[in-house]
């Protein structure tokens, strides 16, 4: 799976994830992914650019 990029609109910043062809696969917001990631405690670490598939460990 590809990596995440971030993707800033101007009124607001996303994680976008894009498939093989170039197009958006998922999209999430920055502030509720970052906000999820502190809610839980880390377990496991997660490659650089695919956070969302693990824990970070601050």
């Amino acid at each position: 799976m590809a990596k995440r990029e971030l993707i800033d609109t101007g009124s607001d910043k996303r994680f976008v994830r894009r498939d093989q062809d170039g197009k958006f696969k998922e999209s999430v917001d920055v502030g509720k992914s970052l906000s999820a990631d502190k809610r839980q405690k880390a377990k496991k670490v997660a490659k650089t650019g695919e956070g969302d598939k693990g824990d970070q460990k601050r």
